[in-house]
């Protein structure tokens, strides 16, 4: 039988039913076996065409209106196409049919919130390619119709948007939309037909109310579509993944709720309620799913409280949501190390993953960052000495980089808040905060800041700047009118009342400086004590300051070492510098550089980023327009060029600029000045305002030696790491310096910068607004490739006649002149056929007036000739160092070559050790028992047992060749200001290579060098204990236990008793205790050891395997298996809920604490290596000490919570948990790998050896994180790892399962859909 006649059969069976008004279950059982006697598939798409034509509108009665509810009850016709048919028939026609739209509605409610019968379903598949095409879904939202559940969403999306429209419609709202009219089929459409007699006809009167009425219904279902658990999670879903549409949808939403006259009469639904549901708050809160782990997780966060003890020791529970930033924090202190990236933008991105992961309002994660940042402080409070950064340093993270990341982060919110309401949008995965929330927050959490006085405390040199900054406030606030130039005049001592200054009135100033706040905050309850009525009379009316120079004081040296050593207050006052350093005269120009070198760049808080920025501009100065030398313009710059090299060189300088990510704009303006003094013939100098004259030579010596201090150019090839993952320092090169700054220049045009990115890129540009290269400084390039191959291989290539072989004589003779006129020449050892000058030459004449560069190619063949004269016995120990230093004084940029040279030779490994016997090489012996017991103490302090440190003492104390040369050397400089910048530059080489070499050199080269610099000897005995676990793999993994103990505070020591940061990071170094040094918190240990570690990866296999033991150690001392098997009385139940919360506490922190080592251990590289290799391994690998008794519980739970915290800790650092960061690039194909390992083991393809109730809690904890805190992260993962994924985590957690695929993106969202229905949830 032809198709066509089926259903004109079912046309005329149901005409004559209609006629006879036959019952309608009669019918549908009639009509249902004949088509299933002629092989027609139930429900039938066909059917609910053919029954709703026929009702639309020759049938419009209600027994045919019977006949299809009764045929939906049966199931014979699907219910959501046969309400996407009347939709589209039954709507436009709701003003002259409305007891036909009436009936849909009722239709409606009874069949559109039972969808769980209709899923998955006979026919399914060809019901929503029917529904798709009746409603023209895929054309109006352009996702594709294969998948049935997509179809599903965009179908209640259009019957909810359909009724809402008709609502605004009917009460004349539609045309105060956006649109003016609907996106649907609803507008009124009066049919032309002959109604006479019509069940309708008799009834017209009625048909207003009718309408009313309808509205009213049309409104409430609304309603329940918002209100209903599965509707209105699948509208989230359309809320998710429509965003342009659920934005229309919404405002017309609002709009119906705050004008509807109908909403006004209904009984069920008033328009309070509309508008709530409307807002995006109930669409979060209507779906958060409270998966069991994720209350785990989040319950404890709010035992993690800031507001506890404000002393340095702050408790465990405390400090679990800002361990990573405090090890952060100090890591950047780390005076051998240098950053190519601003801190700013560093601790921003880490800032915004730990408020994301730990799920902190924006007031306790501003409080959290100045706490810990306080904290930073406060541990320099008694250091000691040693070249290494200082408070200078210390300060600057709390008062100026912290003060910008804060200040990176309100804009950031204010532009996207901006943004929001200019284009309508919004988030897709949680409710956007208030405009300006941040800054109320940034108020909010300064205010309470001030409980915490223990940490407020100023250090000595700063007494005074937070004095003053209380005294301004008070006068502001009494109403008493002075200037700046008041407390240039006056001392705080001179004022009738004691200030009581903190370092919370820095840090104030420090935020109104930068617009954060304004004097508003002098009001604040506490802020200032009492008020001030008079002031002192008498105060001097000229006082050489700021003030007076902003009045025209010519700068004088009293002026300017008034200006020197006070910092500006305003961008004004350094600008007026800068225009005098610019076009002044030359002692203008000197006087001004100096000035911006002195306290403005070291402790203007306030301006310090501008200060950089203008040193930086005036280290490349512009061409002068009338210049028309041949040489280049920057000669004519020397002077000035000079003070600011010397001014910045400084340890804690070069750490300032690093902070603030100028290294490499810092680089790129020194290469132009080496190159072009490096290549001068020294036969001009210039002499400063001092009185002092500088050649070219010293030009460059000290622009070359601040240049090496960019990168780790003396290296040895050791640091290449272990396989694929290479060492973060690695890549400080000159090439990647330049890279980095050459990437601002393309950037500088990006409308999306923070402040930061935009202050970085107006710096590049300033100075030289072209691409940089190295290239461009051939010189340079020749003298690094020279390096580089010096370190790589033995010397080689010096030909007899040539210019190098030449110089590499005259260097020669002038170092050893007195062996020369002794008729043994030291240069014959390499070169048979050179003589010396003679005897009777005068100095000055011996030394070579050539270029630095010529000089600097020649040193490696210099020092190797020495070296060898020494070893053959032609040159004894004091004469090679008396000529290296004579050879470093002539040109002080030789240093840098003689360390390169010496850094390879000890590296191979190919010279004979000489004994430092005192006679022949200086003896250690004067300390050196002194020196090994302390290390031994501080080793012994932090958990670290060695044994061998004690072999070998009985032997004659040696060092090999060139290591002995090195510490001979070094030690002939004098411990003053103008020799710490070479010492800066030769010390971490110096420890590196003793370090490399066998035990006990470094103690030897510690002994010598504390007999030289007395004071040092703290520094020097710190510094010669952590060489100890670059030798030895054990003692690194016991100082990794130590830091996991005293964190988790599971064993009292010396420096452990309450766990926390306080714990692991102590007050610093340490000060004098008892007469010796003060016990080193084993994580400062860590932080200036970890770098020198070549294997990170056998570390991050330590660090797990600690990590798991750590929380065993956690459950058993928290959780005591006899405690959870007592009878679960009330009492019992809650102490067990309070002792899981404790342990969860603990487990967070552990896991915490190792997701930064890892992090800070090997970047990037080596998380990425965790999560595709080591965890893995891990979870397929047998673990025994796990299937010990009790195991299989809480312990083994907690250990696989702890490595998902652990695991997406990790990832966070290294990504970002947004896609901001560069770094975010590489996250989809490892998270992808990972995920895919996830699913494979759900599914049964990997077997697993770990225990169960790990991975179920591992799986569980990662996933659950990663929907929580990362949502990001799921849209990069391929949507079929995810369904399976979702489909291993139903059997555990249908919850989760649902919430996966419900932020997976467009591809998840029909499975999503599916599930919730299916589950009705």
């Amino acid at each position: 039988m032809e198709v066509s006649s089926i259903w004109d059969s079912v046309v005329e069976l149901t005409k004559v039913a209609q006629q006879k008004g036959s019952d309608p279950l009669v019918w549908v059982i009639q009509l249902s076996s004949n088509l299933s006697s002629r092989g027609v598939s139930m429900p039938s798409v066909e059917l609910a065409n053919v029954l709703v034509s026929h009702i639309c509108w020759e049938n419009n009665v209600p027994i045919m209106w019977k006949f299809l509810e009764k045929a939906l009850m049966l199931k014979i016709v699907p219910p959501m196409l046969v309400l996407a048919l009347l939709s589209q028939r039954v709507i436009p026609s709701r003003c002259s049919q409305p007891v036909a739209y009436r009936l849909y509605m009722e239709l409606l409610k009874r069949h559109i919130f039972t969808l769980k019968s209709q899923i998955n379903g006979p026919n399914y598949q060809m019901i929503m390619k029917s529904i798709d095409s009746v409603l023209h879904l895929s054309g109006i939202f352009g996702l594709p119709a294969s998948e049935p559940g997509i179809v599903v969403v965009e179908f209640l999306f259009v019957i909810v948007w359909q009724l809402l429209d008709a609502s605004l419609d009917d009460e004349g709202l539609l045309n105060q939309t956006m649109e003016k009219k609907s996106r649907w089929e609803i507008e009124h459409q009066e049919m032309e037909i002959d109604c006479r007699g019509s069940y309708y006809e008799k009834r017209s009167e009625y048909k207003e109310i009718m309408q009313d009425a309808n509205t009213v219904m049309a409104i409430e279902i609304i309603g329940q579509f918002l209100q209903n658990k599965v509707t209105s999670r699948i509208l989230y879903l359309a809320r998710q993944h429509l965003p342009e549409n659920w934005t229309s949808f919404i405002q017309q939403l609002k709009l119906l709720g705050s004008n509807s006259l109908a909403l006004r009469n209904s009984k069920t639904l008033t328009p309070e309620a509309l508008v709530q549901l409307a807002s995006n708050s109930h669409f979060v809160l209507s779906r958060e799913y409270k998966t069991s782990s994720l209350k785990t997780f989040h319950a404890v966060m709010a035992s993690g409280s800031l507001v506890s003890s404000a002393g340095l020791c702050n408790g465990a529970s405390c400090s679990a949501l800002w361990l990573p930033l405090d090890l952060v924090l100090e890591d950047a202190m780390d005076g051998y190390q240098v950053d190519a990236t601003s801190a700013v933008e560093n601790i921003t991105g880490l800032i915004k993953t730990l408020q994301a992961i730990n799920g902190t309002s924006w007031h306790d994660t501003f409080s959290g960052l100045w706490i810990a940042a306080l904290r930073l402080v406060q541990r320099e409070r008694d250091p000691i000495e040693g070249p290494v950064p200082r408070l200078d340093t210390r300060l600057c993270m709390l008062l100026c980089i912290t003060t910008l990341v804060v200040a990176n982060l309100i804009e950031e919110e204010e532009i996207e808040s901006g943004n929001e309401v200019e284009c309508g949008s919004i988030n897709g995965w949680k409710e956007k905060e208030l405009p300006g929330n941040r800054r109320y927050d940034l108020v909010s959490s300064l205010q309470v800041l001030g409980d915490y006085q223990g940490l407020l405390t100023p250090p000595q040199s700063v007494v005074s700047a937070a004095n003053q900054a209380a005294a301004k406030a008070m006068l502001i606030l009494s109403g008493v009118s002075v200037g700046s130039a008041y407390f240039e005049c006056i001392s705080i001592k001179e004022m009738p009342i004691n200030f009581s200054g903190n370092m919370r009135h820095l840090i104030v100033e420090a935020c109104i400086a930068r617009n954060l706040l304004d004097t508003s905050a002098y009001s604040w309850p506490g802020y200032v004590n009492g008020c001030i009525n008079q002031l002192p009379h008498g105060v001097p009316t000229q006082v050489p300051g700021w003030s007076t120079f902003m009045l025209g004081a010519t700068l004088t040296p009293v002026v300017v070492n008034g200006l020197v050593s006070s910092p500006a207050s305003s961008l004004a006052e350094l600008e007026k510098v800068f225009e005098i350093a610019v076009s002044g005269s030359d002692d203008e120009k000197i006087s001004a550089a100096t000035i911006l070198c002195g306290a403005s760049l070291l402790r203007g808080w306030n301006i310090q980023e501008h200060t950089a920025h203008f040193i930086i501009q005036l280290l490349s100065p512009p061409v002068p327009a009338d210049y028309s030398g041949g040489d280049s313009h920057l000669i004519g710059y020397a002077p000035m060029l000079n003070v600011l090299i010397v001014g910045i060189a400084s340890v804690d300088c070069v750490q300032i600029f690093s902070l603030h990510g100028l290294v490499p704009q810092l680089a790129c303006s020194l290469m132009p000045i080496c190159e072009v003094f490096g290549s001068c013939v020294p036969n001009v100098s210039w002499t400063l305002t001092t009185g002092d004259e500088i050649s070219a030579h010293a030009v460059f010596s000290n622009a070359f030696t601040l240049l090496l201090k960019l990168w780790r150019f003396n290296h040895p090839p050791l640091e290449h790491g272990v396989g694929d993952v290479p060492t973060v320092a690695s890549r400080l090169t000159p090439e990647y310096l330049l890279s980095v700054r050459n990437s601002y220049l393309v950037s500088s045009g990006s409308a999306h910068q923070d402040r930061n990115k935009r202050r970085l890129s107006a710096v590049a540009s300033s100075s030289y607004p072209d691409p940089v290269f190295v290239d461009s400084f051939p010189k340079l390039k020749v003298w690094y490739r020279q390096h580089q191959a010096c370190i790589a291989s033995t010397l080689s290539g010096l030909v007899h006649g040539t210019p190098v072989h030449q110089i590499v004589d005259e260097l020669l003779n002038m170092m050893f002149r007195k062996i020369n006129r002794g008729n043994q020449s030291v240069a014959s050892v390499n070169s048979p056929s050179s003589s010396s000058s003679g005897p009777g030459n005068e100095d000055n004449s011996l030394r070579p007036k050539l270029p630095a560069w010529d000089i600097l190619e020649a040193v490696p063949f210099v020092v190797d000739a020495a070296l060898t004269a020494c070893a053959h016995g032609r040159l004894s120990p004091r004469e090679l160092a008396t000529g290296l230093k004579d050879l470093a004084d002539f040109l002080p940029a030789s240093l840098a070559t003689i360390v390169s040279y010496f850094s390879a030779e000890v590296t191979r490994g190919i010279w004979k050790p000489v004994f430092m016997n005192g006679t022949d090489w200086p003896s250690p012996a004067v300390n050196l028992s002194y020196v090994e017991e302390q290390i031994k103490k501080i080793l012994a302090a932090t958990g670290v047992d060695i044994p061998s440190l004690a072999a070998g003492r009985n032997s004659p104390a040696t060092l090999p060749l060139p290591l002995a040369a090195f510490v001979s050397v070094t030690i002939t400089y004098k411990i003053d200001r103008a020799s710490e910048r070479f010492l800066s530059l030769a010390g971490p080489t110096l420890e590196s290579l003793a370090a490399g070499c066998p035990w006990p050199c470094m103690p030897i080269v510690a002994s010598l060098w504390t007999q030289k610099a007395k004071r040092w000897s703290d520094f020097l005995v710190f510094s010669a204990s952590r060489t100890v676990f670059l030798q030895n793999s054990q003692a690194v993994v016991q100082l990794l236990k130590s830091c996991f103990t005293a964190t988790l505070g599971l064993n009292a020591t010396p420096t452990s008793s309450n766990g926390g940061v306080g714990a692991l990071l102590g007050h610093g170094f340490g000060s004098h205790f008892c007469g010796e040094i003060s016990p080193v918190a084993p994580g400062i240990l860590y932080l200036r050891v970890y770098r020198s570690i070549a294997d990170i990866v056998f570390m991050t296999e330590e660090i797990v395997t600690i990590l798991i033991h750590s929380v065993r150690e956690v459950a058993c001392s928290v959780l005591p298996i006899e405690s959870l098997e007592k009878s679960k009385t009330k009492n019992r139940m809650r102490y067990g809920q309070v002792s899981l919360a404790a342990a969860m506490t603990q487990v967070k922190i552990a896991a915490s604490l190792g997701a930064s080592l890892v992090w800070l251990t090997g970047g990037l590289c080596l998380v990425q290596s965790l999560i595709k290799e080591t965890l893995p391994s891990w979870f397929i690998s047998m673990h025994w000490s796990e299937q010990e008794k009790g195991s299989e519980g809480m312990a083994a739970m907690l250990g696989g919570y702890a490595l998902a915290y652990f695991a997406v800790l990790c990832g966070a650092f290294a990504w970002g948990v947004d896609s901001s960061s560069a770094a975010s690039k590489r996250r989809p194909k490892i998270l992808g790998t990972h995920m895919e390992f996830l699913a494979s083991a759900l599914d049964g393809k990997i077997s697993l050896g770990c225990d169960s109730a790990t991975w179920r809690a591992y799986v569980s904890g990662f996933v659950t994180l990663m929907v929580s805190c990362t949502p990001n992260w799921v849209l990069e993962v391929d949507v079929e790892v995810l369904k399976r994924l979702s489909h291993g985590l139903r059997k555990w957690n249908e919850e989760l399962a649902i919430a996966l695929l419900e932020i997976g993106g467009v591809g998840t969202m029909g499975a999503a859909a599916e599930l919730i229905v299916e589950n009705e949830m």
